[in-house]
C-alpha cells in the first residue's frame, strides 16, 4: 500500500440504510480525498433511514446522492476494487459475502442498530447520535493508522483492534 493513492473501503450492513451510510459520509468527508467510500447491503431496504441523513445534517457531514443498494453492485465486473471491506452489524458480518476483487483487508466494526431503536423522536436521535458517534471514532483510528508503512498482518491486526473499541457490538465474528 502506498500514500500516493486513493484507498476504496466499502461499508457493509444488511439493510444499507443507516449504519453503513453514517460510515460512508464520514469516511468520505473525514478521509479528504485519501479514500472513497461506499455502503452497500445484503438485503438492502430500498430506502435511507430519514434520521441518519438528519444526524448526518447535525454533524455537518454530506447528505446527498446516497441510496440503499446491494452488496452485489461492488461484485460485478467493472466496480470499483475494495482495500477495505468494514461490516458494521452483525448479522452482515456472519454472512456469506460476494467474492471481492483484490482480496480486499476486512474488518467488523459492529454497532448497534439505531433503526431497531423504538420509542420517543428524542431517544431514537439519540441512537442515531451514538452510532455516528462510535463509527466516528472508528473511522478517525483508521484514519491515523500508518498505512502505506506497515505490513499486512499489523495493519489487519489494527483493523480488527478498532472493531472492538467503545461501542461495539457483542457479537464479533472470527478472524478470516
Amino acid at each position: 500500500m502506498t500514500t500516493d493513492r486513493i484507498y476504496n473501503v466499502l461499508f457493509l450492513c444488511t439493510g444499507n440504510s443507516a449504519r453503513s451510510i453514517l460510515a460512508e459520509s464520514i469516511l468520505n468527508a473525514e478521509g479528504k480525498g485519501r479514500f472513497k467510500a461506499y455502503s452497500a447491503g445484503s438485503q438492502p431496504k430500498g430506502e435511507v433511514n430519514l434520521l441518519a441523513l438528519k444526524e448526518l445534517a447535525l454533524l455537518g457531514y454530506p447528505t446527498e446522492g446516497f441510496r440503499s443498494k446491494s452488496w452485489d453492485e461492488f461484485a460485478e465486473p467493472g466496480a470499483p476494487e475494495m482495500d477495505f471491506i468494514f461490516t458494521v452489524c452483525d448479522s452482515a458480518a456472519g454472512e456469506a459475502c460476494p467474492v471481492w476483487i483484490g482480496h480486499p483487508m476486512t474488518a467488523h466494526w459492529g454497532v448497534e442498530d439505531p433503526a431497531a431503536v423504538e420509542g420517543s423522536e428524542l431517544e431514537k436521535g439519540r441512537a442515531f447520535a451514538q452510532a455516528a458517534r462510535f463509527l466516528k471514532n472508528r473511522i478517525m483510528a483508521f484514519l491515523s493508522l500508518p498505512i502505506a508503512s506497515i505490513d499486512k498482518l499489523a495493519l489487519e491486526s489494527h483493523l480488527r483492534q478498532i472493531g472492538m473499541m467503545d461501542g461495539a457490538s457483542v457479537i464479533q465474528p472470527k478472524a478470516s
